[in-house]
């Protein structure tokens, strides 16, 4: 009964679907107010029908509808409660009822908040949203179907994929695609805006609050992903390069871009047309993910299709999308000429240098991601991208970034010093220069990039700690919420920096057999092996090795590694064993017995420096994210937002040009 409920309100959605994007299109092309309401309803009735098509999936899986070949394919009824929910979303078919869901909500966040923008705008807007949604909609009901039924429902499931049986795994897909999927609102409104053939100041907060929003889910999604790779993978690392990575790493670049442009066209008018540019490659970097991860043209632990036939329906729908969004730009784009002039040293020149080399950034992980899969379709070769790559090509552009990232606060707008900028952080060049020194002093010259961007991370933080500090001092009024979530925003990058950094050049790994009752050392820890247990669940068996530890300090502490065994999937993981610090983690992995002797067990050691900086990095720029929403100046209905920024520029103060 639940799994028809659902059916029909997915099916009921494709059609409400075509009604918003018609009515409103329709109504804005003709100035109908009644056809623009028709659209706005749609668009609330639309997030509310598949709002509940997809809680009723979630309930076929919670109570075990083993009538579901979904639910079939992807549970069983042993698996813990918090891995039945997250399965409902751990698949090709429920993933993307969530896509479409965060698609029809971001319509209807639209239609509700949007009062600050023109009717005709947001009209066109909803109308580009409702039109994604037919086409998702559409997609997933036809082709993707996560209410289809067996003839004869089964015994039981087959169960979650062992891997993905992890609590941050399991919260981590949401975030993403809230991330992911939020993005096509600053779409919506990029292509409304070159339909409209002009833009106002509402439209620009509108833009840079969504951008953000997305920005700040995207970012802890990644977070959660990398912290989930780390923990189950076995490996050590909290970053491979997968092409499935590599495509949620790219539109969170853009976005960092699209939404430091939004802020410039908001109180400068500039950077109109970039803006639009940014926000149309942002959501097609987003939908290029999805081809990837459903396409099946990788393999990858983080995809969930291996149809070839969906995916051409996904890249279709990728061509037409973006396609169509470039082609109406270079159309309409001249409209939106920008008027406003700067001086290369300014704040609008930091934001384009920033611009710069955060796309050239995207464009080198492009090249790495998509080249081996061009090259196979073209020749049939296969080749692999991995680290050295993207250190070579993506690394040097980040550098000159981070370097930047203090700089750009205290320059004034449209013509600044650069003499006095650093003046007004000189304790951020003092102290980064002496953490360089340091570091060379301490870890030697090699690698000799490692003490440079560790010294641009204490750059970084220093110069975040220099400019609250000027501005409490200041006479100006207080710092809002908005300045206080840029800060952290920036300082979780220097944090994130500082940990990454430490991880990639200094980790140690060993690789040992041990014997019960063997020792070693590594990193200072003295590490005894001391037995073996066999334990048992309602859904895996593990073999579980104890090892004892003592620290440099005289601190015993014990950590567990297992190696666990699931039947019903017949597959095995490893559950890495790890002593967490601020200093570094110390990561034990029990790998496979095949050595010949039977009580000798073969363990891989990481002694890991910092790295839960990495993490603390991200929290951080998500919180500032989270901060600047925040800020009752962000509120897009207030009545100052419905007024053009062409009439404020005619009235800026001395200390607003300042």
């Amino acid at each position: 009964m639940i799994a028809n409920i659902g059916l029909l309100a997915l099916a009921l959605a494709l059609p409400i679907a075509l009604l918003q994007s018609g009515a409103s299109l329709w109504g804005a092309q003709r100035h109908h107010d009644r056809l623009m309401q028709v659209g706005r309803n749609a668009a609330l009735m639309q997030a509310a029908l598949l709002a509940l098509a997809f809680a009723c999936l979630v309930i076929a899986f919670l109570s075990s509808d083993f009538s579901l070949a979904l639910v079939v394919a992807h549970s069983h009824s042993a698996k813990p409660f918090l891995y039945k929910f997250a399965a409902s979303w751990g698949n090709h078919e429920g993933s993307l009822a969530l896509w479409v869901l965060v698609l029809a909500l971001a319509g209807g966040a639209l239609a509700i908040l949007g009062e600050s923008l023109a009717p005709r705008l947001r009209a066109r807007a909803l109308g580009i949203q409702g039109s994604l949604g037919v086409l998702f909609t559409g997609f997933l009901l036809f082709a993707s179907n996560p209410f289809e039924r067996l003839p004869t429902p089964a015994l039981d499931g087959f169960g979650l994929n062992p891997v993905l049986q992890d609590p941050a795994l399991a919260i981590h897909p949401p975030f993403l695609y809230f991330g992911y999927v939020g993005l096509s609102l600053p779409f919506s409104l990029a292509v409304a805006a070159l339909l409209e053939g002009g833009i106002s100041s509402a439209w620009a907060r509108w833009l840079r609050i969504t951008t953000l929003a997305s920005w700040s889910a995207l970012t802890i999604g990644i977070a959660l992903g990398s912290w989930w790779a780390y923990r189950e993978l076995g490996w050590g690392g909290f970053w491979f390069w997968d092409p499935v990575e590599n495509a949620s790493l790219m539109p969170w670049l853009i976005a960092i871009a699209l939404f430091h442009c939004a802020v410039i066209v908001e109180k400068r008018g500039a950077f109109r047309q970039w803006s639009i540019f940014l926000a149309i490659i942002a959501f097609s970097l987003a939908m290029l993910g999805t081809f990837l991860v459903r396409s099946g043209v990788l393999v990858s632990v983080h995809s969930f299709a291996t149809d070839p036939t969906r995916g051409i329906f996904i890249l279709a729908i990728l061509v037409c999308v973006s396609g169509g969004a470039l082609l109406l730009f270079s159309a309409r784009a001249a409209r939106l000429r920008d008027d406003s002039l700067f001086a290369p040293v300014s704040r609008e020149g930091a934001v384009l240098v920033n611009n710069l080399l955060l796309c050239c950034g995207c464009a080198s992980v492009f090249v790495g991601t998509l080249y081996p899969l061009a090259l196979e379709t073209l020749n049939g070769a296969k080749v692999s991208v991995g680290a050295p790559f993207f250190n070579l090509t993506f690394a040097p552009l980040m550098l000159p970034l981070f370097f930047l990232l203090p700089l750009g606060p205290v320059l004034a707008w449209k013509q600044g010093s650069l003499l006095g900028a650093l003046q007004r952080i000189q304790l951020a060049v003092l102290v980064g220069l002496a953490a360089i020194i340091g570091t060379l002093a301490y870890k030697g010259a090699a690698p000799l990039w490692a003490s440079l961007a560790f010294g641009l991370g204490v750059w970084i933080l220093v110069g975040v700690c220099c400019e609250i500090f000027q501005r409490l001092r200041s006479s100006e009024s207080r710092p809002g919420a908005s300045f206080w979530g840029m800060s952290l925003a920036h300082a979780g990058m220097g944090v994130l920096l500082l940990g990454v950094v430490a991880h990639s050049a200094w980790s140690i790994e060993r690789i040992e057999s041990l014997r019960p009752g063997d020792s070693l050392d590594v990193a200072g820890f003295n590490i005894t092996f001391e037995n073996t247990a066999f334990t048992r669940s309602d859904n895996f068996f593990a073999e579980q090795a104890l090892l004892r530890v003592r620290s440099g300090n005289g601190e015993v502490f014990d950590l567990t590694a297992e190696r666990r065994v699931y039947p019903i999937r017949a597959t095995s993981t490893s559950e890495s064993a790890i002593n967490y610090s601020l200093a570094g983690d110390l990561y034990v992995v029990l790998g496979d017995n095949w050595i010949a002797d039977a009580e000798a067990r073969v363990f891989r050691f990481y002694w890991n420096p910092l790295v839960s900086l990495i993490w603390l990095g991200a929290a951080l720029m998500a919180i500032g994210g989270g901060c600047c929403l925040a800020d009752r100046r962000y509120r897009a209905s207030r009545p100052e937002a419905k007024r053009g920024w062409e009439s404020r520029q005619e009235n800026l103060s001395v200390e607003e040009i300042q």
